[in-house]
């Protein structure tokens, strides 16, 4: 519940959220939701969460005080990724098969506009001062810069083949893109809009989270089942964490000391301890799990059962 650093986990193949107490990492409630949940956010109030549901192409929005879904939104074709403004106004759906972006208002849950982007969008963030989106278009190798104050595509930035998972650092600095198709991962400068690094991952990089102090990244590998973690001063592989099951979703805990990873294959998470970057608990959750949320209380947290 709201009042309990908790963990929600979409589950691809059971139309479900889990939700993980981060207390002591069990599951402590099943929420059902719609067909092929894939992505999820949380609002920054952490009042509810936002669930896109690709087989019913529509958004699942479950009250946190009770894991109840209280509305069932219609957006796009294929909805995959989710981001929810810093101001908690706004949320902004990728429509993988529609090639655009849903803006859904928070206030009465309405959508106010669909922004055409490129082909097969599926992961998207938001900067920090929440003046821009960037979204990765997978079969376009490239990422669409939405200026939210009109959402307007301000810019296109060509990137590594098969671009998918994405994630900006807290300063708003850069933004670091998981290139699924050539095994990497673009640096992206976003005052220049330029990739001006490029890393070198194992085979099939997914995601990405980044720590809150900005100085980390994790980037899952879904076939090498591994998550290889980049320094981002010298934007260098700083260490290798074996996950297995195909790691696909991460996130990182509010107080940046623990790293959840869903392992798509054996329907499990996998808890990391940042600070020496170990495996210290696997939890079961449902059926092929995707997308993983932790809720802004998490960083009460400061010593998940280990």
């Amino acid at each position: 519940m709201a009042n309990q650093p908790s963990a929600y986990v979409t589950n691809g193949n059971d139309a479900s959220v889990s939700v993980i107490e981060l207390s002591n990492n069990m599951v402590v409630r099943t929420v059902p939701v719609g067909n092929s949940p894939s992505g999820i956010a949380i609002t920054p109030n952490g009042h509810f969460a936002y669930v896109t549901n690709r087989g019913n192409s529509n958004v699942s929005v479950i009250r946190l005080s009770d894991d109840m879904v209280v509305q069932t939104v219609p957006v796009g074709y294929l909805p995959y990724g989710i981001a929810i403004t810093p101001n908690g106004q706004f949320a902004y759906v990728t429509n993988s098969g529609g090639n655009n972006v849903s803006i859904l208002r928070l206030s009465d849950n309405k959508v106010v506009q669909n922004v055409p982007v490129g082909n097969t969008p599926l992961r998207l963030a938001i900067t920090p001062n929440g003046q821009f989106a960037y979204v990765t278009n997978t079969w376009d190798s490239n990422v669409s810069v939405i200026r939210l104050s009109d959402n307007k595509v301000v810019q296109t930035v060509p990137v590594g083949n098969l671009p998918n998972g994405i994630a900006i650092t807290p300063n708003g600095q850069f933004a670091y893109v998981a290139n699924r198709g050539s095994n990497d991962v673009s640096v992206i400068h976003v005052s220049l809009n330029e990739v001006v690094a490029t890393i070198r991952v194992g085979e099939d990089p997914i995601e990405v989270a980044i720590t809150p102090d900005g100085q980390t990244v994790y980037v899952t590998t879904i076939t090498s089942y591994n998550v290889y973690v980049i320094d981002t001063l010298y934007n260098q592989l700083d260490d290798l964490v074996r996950i297995g099951g195909a790691p696909l979703g991460v996130a990182i805990t509010p107080n940046g000391q623990f790293g959840y990873v869903v392992n798509n294959y054996s329907g499990t998470v996998s808890v990391i301890r940042i600070s020496d970057d170990k495996v210290i608990q696997t939890t079961h959750v449902g059926d092929q799990p995707i997308a993983i949320a932790i809720t802004p209380t998490s960083n009460a947290i400061s010593n998940p059962s280990c």
